[in-house]
């Protein structure tokens, strides 16, 4: 495992394992226990994904010191303002039996964003966090959002496959010194992402899956990512990235995969924004 260091000086793994869209309660256990025993020590979850507790109860029964963990968590829309921030912490906090989370995020750009970041600013100084960041946060509003705020963000996680590269989202991050972190690191299966002809040649030629190759690639490009399955084998099987490096060429390559665009979610479109807003976090 390679280790990234965040602006403040916290180390991060550069793969974890995210549970996005993992709802039910032992399912979700027992894949984070997959996890955490094939090796992976850093853990993404969030607020809205509805199971913090699973995740925290992996983590119990794991056996692995709470040290060596690195746990993410993300604060939802309906939390994005000063109190409401606060509140939100103190939920993750309790949901994750932690006390402390090691990357706190933003989950959306949206609501009172300056006033979430306060909050996240004072538990961070708490020693209740020990990096806070953003996420789903695009160039435009990333350079908006350290141009204004007192303490810059660690990390901005957001969509980054090889068929939405984001060139410039990476050049914005590595001016302000924000580390980059794909969500949706297999483009949650689409474009026949695994059958890709150009990806299945490098894959073959280090005999190496697909998946693994689009891992390497991100990971060359010095991004985090967070690859989610509830199959023990291919848990694994994301997890042996480390013993091949993919050529300049093989980089190029895939270069010439990208689209430009998210064929995921459009956080342009106002009615998305409307159904995030519908979505309530409470206890």
């Amino acid at each position: 495992m390679e280790y990234v260091t965040l602006n403040n000086g916290v180390k991060m793994p550069m793969e974890g394992f995210g549970v996005f869209q993992v709802p039910d309660p032992e399912i979700c256990k027992k894949a984070v226990l997959d996890a955490l025993h094939t090796g992976y020590r850093l853990i993404d979850t969030a607020a809205a994904y509805g199971n913090e507790e699973a995740v925290a109860q992996a983590i119990k029964e794991s056996g692995i010191d709470r040290s060596e963990i690195f746990l993410t968590t993300k604060l939802w829309v309906s939390d994005m303002s000063y109190e409401g921030a606060k509140k939100g912490i103190e939920r993750c906090l309790r949901k994750l039996d932690t006390d402390y989370i090691d990357l706190l995020l933003i989950h959306q750009p949206m609501g009172d964003i300056f006033g979430a970041w306060r909050a996240m600013e004072e538990a961070y100084k708490a020693g209740k966090v020990r990096a806070i960041g953003v996420s789903n946060f695009y160039p435009e509003r990333l350079a908006d959002f350290c141009l204004t705020v007192n303490t810059q963000p660690e990390v901005d996680q957001v969509e980054l496959h090889p068929f939405f590269q984001q060139n410039k989202a990476l050049e914005t991050m590595k001016k302000y010194h924000v580390q980059p972190e794909a969500w949706g690191p297999f483009a949650e299966g689409k474009f026949g992402i695994f059958t890709n002809p150009v990806l299945e040649e490098i894959a073959k030629a280090h005999g190496k899956t697909v998946g693994q190759v689009i891992l390497r690639w991100n990971i060359q490009r010095g991004v985090v990512v967070i690859p989610k399955s509830v199959h023990t084998a291919r848990i694994e099987e994301n997890f042996e990235i480390w013993d091949f490096e993919l050529t300049d060429e093989e980089m190029q390559k895939i270069s010439t995969l990208d689209t430009g665009r998210s064929e995921i979610v459009d956080h342009s479109d106002p009615a998305f924004t409307e159904l995030l807003h519908a979505m309530k976090i409470s206890d």
